[in-house]
């Protein structure tokens, strides 16, 4: 049996050094990182900022994605489980750092101390990752979330104007599913199509954020098919500015998109983010899907360095 586990490493930089944060387990007299098992029908990246909150006290966002980490464990029969752990670098944005859930340490350390107190060598795979990250420059970056609209009612089904067909049921939940999973990346800057089904796949998490939904006409179908250069400039100008975003569109417009992106990859992340922007454009983004673009600096210089796709 397969067990998911998700976590993340916190990590700031005080006195140009790169600190992170371990957390102790008396249960274990271990150090490692804070994590735990996702509840049911939870997204990973939510399990890794939920546990690191519940461990820790301190509300995180993510960043890059970490290693992976595997390792058996016998179960109660005595039969072997695979424990997998997802990992994402985080940085802290809030919360009173109190203890709790079997957490009676947490220890911000130098890289090279949080190396010599793990006491697991497969969680010092993170940690290299972590650092190798923050010696490129890479570490530092901010989310472009891309989002295609959740499922709505068929076209056969509407006979009236297209623009206003409304999310199915479906649809809905996912729209609601969202919001806990956009959470934990934060984008701030809200941009959609105008179409009724765009607005209402980003509206609970605009709702939840209390930022307003920006409707482009360039971002619709329509006005997609009349200019196709308006899409691709918006998403050019949020580059510029260098801010946590967020675009909501529709399947015939995500190809411009993402050739956006792709144009930006960084050579330190290019195989894992080209081969999944090459999927995504090649078989398009699901209905309801976000695509994370983990973004290091701005204008110019803004570029791509990890990729995560997010179905329904």
């Amino acid at each position: 049996m397969r067990i998911p586990a998700a976590g993340t490493l916190p990590w700031r930089v005080r006195d140009d050094t790169l600190e992170v944060a371990l957390v102790h387990r008396p249960r274990y007299d271990d150090w490692s990182w804070a994590k735990g098992k996702l509840d049911p029908g939870e997204d990973w990246p939510v399990a890794a900022a939920r546990e690191t909150d519940e461990e820790t006290g301190l509300r995180v966002v993510l960043g890059v994605p970490l290693p992976d980490s595997r390792y058996t464990l016998l179960g109660r029969d005595g039969t072997p489980d695979e424990k997998v752990v997802r990992y994402w670098a985080a940085r802290v944005i809030g919360g009173k750092g109190r203890l709790v859930n079997e957490i009676d340490e947490v220890a911000w350390l130098g890289s090279r101390a949080a190396h010599d107190r793990l006491d697991y060598a497969r969680d010092r795979d993170q940690l290299l990752a972590l650092v190798r990250w923050h010696q490129a420059g890479l570490l530092d970056t901010w989310p472009l979330v891309l989002v295609r609209h959740a499922h709505a009612v068929p076209r056969g089904q509407w006979d009236r104007d297209d623009t206003h067909r409304p999310l199915d049921r479906e649809g809905r939940d996912r729209a609601r599913a969202l919001v806990p999973l956009l959470e934990v990346y934060r984008p701030e800057r809200l941009l959609t199509s105008p179409s009724d089904r765009c607005v209402s796949t980003v509206e609970p998490y605009a709702a939840t954020l209390g930022k307003r939904l920006r409707t482009k006409r360039g971002l619709s179908e329509e006005g997609f098919e009349q200019d196709p250069t308006k899409a691709p400039r918006r998403l050019e100008r949020l580059l510029e500015r260098g801010r946590p975003a967020l675009v909501c569109s529709h399947g015939p417009v995500m190809p411009a998109l993402l050739d956006i992106v792709a144009d930006r990859i960084h050579p330190e992340g290019s195989a894992h983010a080209a081969e999944l922007l090459r999927d995504a454009r090649e078989d398009g983004l699901a209905k309801g899907e976000a695509l994370v673009c983990h973004i290091a600096d701005r204008g110019p210089a803004a570029r791509l360095v990890a990729v995560e796709r997010h179905l329904p």
